[in-house]
């Protein structure tokens, strides 16, 4: 099953109420404003894409050793994946289905992560849950996603629909701040730059993770 499959899945199955979650009506509406007022905002049209160059960024992993990003593409290629953090359920099968490619993805000469806002702790609890080899790196306050242009502020009312479900992402972050990155997707080149992007405003929506293999071959072949 393609991930895409999955994560409209879980989307049916939480909004039905088949999880033991079960949210409100009106909740569900303020979560799907929250999406459409993203998406409405335009900033996906303003974040770096393929074709940029990527900014240069220093994160510690959950065992705080330093990954500095013009250090790891002398090794090869960087294919890095902005998430919203272990609360996310819609996040942690992403991070899954990026486990299961993982092995391609390396074939190609590439080396992944991730990066997120959530604290060192919680990243461990990521890497924990979903069975991962892969390091997550820490973004105090969404600081390097805001680099890419992938930060933004969650409204009022959504912030209290995550505090009702019990996700006070005061206590996830690092930053303990409520801003998030976009969920996204990047391949970048030893060169520095952007070989491939993918950016939803939409959190349910991400692209499977082989796509980006192409751009990793084409790189390959360069």
């Amino acid at each position: 099953m393609k991930l895409q499959d999955k994560l409209d899945t879980l989307r049916d199955d939480f909004e039905n109420g088949r999880l033991p979650l079960v949210p409100t009506s009106e909740q569900i509406e303020i979560m799907h404003r929250a999406t459409q007022t993203l998406i409405d905002s335009g900033q996906v049209g303003r974040a770096l894409k393929a074709g940029d160059r990527a900014p240069d960024f220093s994160l510690s992993d959950s065992e705080g050793d330093m990954y500095i990003l013009p250090d790891l593409l002398v090794r090869g290629p960087v294919v890095v994946t902005f998430y919203r953090g272990v609360w996310c359920p819609f996040c942690n099968l992403d991070l899954a289905a990026l486990e299961a490619e993982r092995g391609e993805i390396e074939a190609r000469g590439a080396q992944l992560m991730a990066i997120s806002p959530q604290t060192p702790a919680n990243s461990r609890r990521s890497q924990r849950d979903n069975k991962l080899n892969f390091p997550i790196l820490s973004d105090p306050d969404s600081e390097v996603a805001e680099t890419f242009g992938l930060r933004f502020s969650l409204p009022d009312e959504l912030i209290e629909v995550y505090k009702s479900f019990g996700s006070n992402l005061s206590h996830f972050n690092a930053g303990q701040d409520w801003r998030l990155p976009m969920p996204a997707r990047y391949v970048i080149g030893r060169d520095g730059l952007i070989a491939y992007s993918e950016i939803n405003p939409d959190y349910t929506r991400r692209p499977d993770p082989s796509e980006l293999l192409p751009a990793l071959e084409k790189l390959r072949s360069n």
